[in-house]
């Protein structure tokens, strides 16, 4: 009998750890191409050795435009230390919307339009927005906020990932 719950409470475990493994929000990021507002791409790859902060928004998004400040803020303070930040508009939204939004705002990083949705799905099915992801130099999600982050832990967070080497 007490083998049996033994073996019962190993199985748990290793199942708890498995399913926390796959939770997003921990793992390698998935391998994305993000097409620009220019046109050009960036994939997930060309930011090994950055943090990166993977925004994923809508024009339509009042918490996300209420957030974009901040994030601006963010970005400014800490890109020349080896920081980005790819900014997703979803794929509801019309991209004359994300480049006006774009313009006006005079975002300083890169903004993507993921016209097919196929970026928010490889990121975990992304459907609310405001989601973040920061990724670390190794190319790793160590954090997933649903709505606007806490930018004060945000910023210490992302000051210690550029801290590791």
């Amino acid at each position: 009998m007490k083998r049996s719950l033994y073996l019962a409470a190993v199985v748990a475990i290793a199942v708890a750890g498995w399913l926390l493994l796959r939770t997003p929000g921990f793992g390698p990021a998935p391998d994305s191409a993000f097409v620009l507002l220019d046109g050009s791409q960036q994939k997930t790859a060309d930011f090994r050795g950055k943090v990166v902060l993977v925004n994923f928004w809508a024009t339509s998004c009042t918490s996300c435009v209420a957030e974009m400040p901040k994030l601006v803020a963010t970005y400014d303070k800490y890109r020349e230390l080896g920081y980005d930040t790819v900014a997703v508009a979803m794929s509801y939204d019309p991209p004359s919307y994300v480049v006006n939004f774009s313009q006006t705002r005079k975002l300083p990083f890169k903004v993507a339009i993921d016209n097919t949705g196929a970026v928010a799905s490889a990121w975990g099915d992304v459907r609310l927005t405001p989601t973040t992801y920061l990724v670390d130099k190794r190319g790793q999600i160590v954090k997933r906020y649903v709505g606007e982050p806490d930018f004060a832990e945000l910023h210490r967070l992302i000051e210690d990932l550029l801290a590791q080497t």
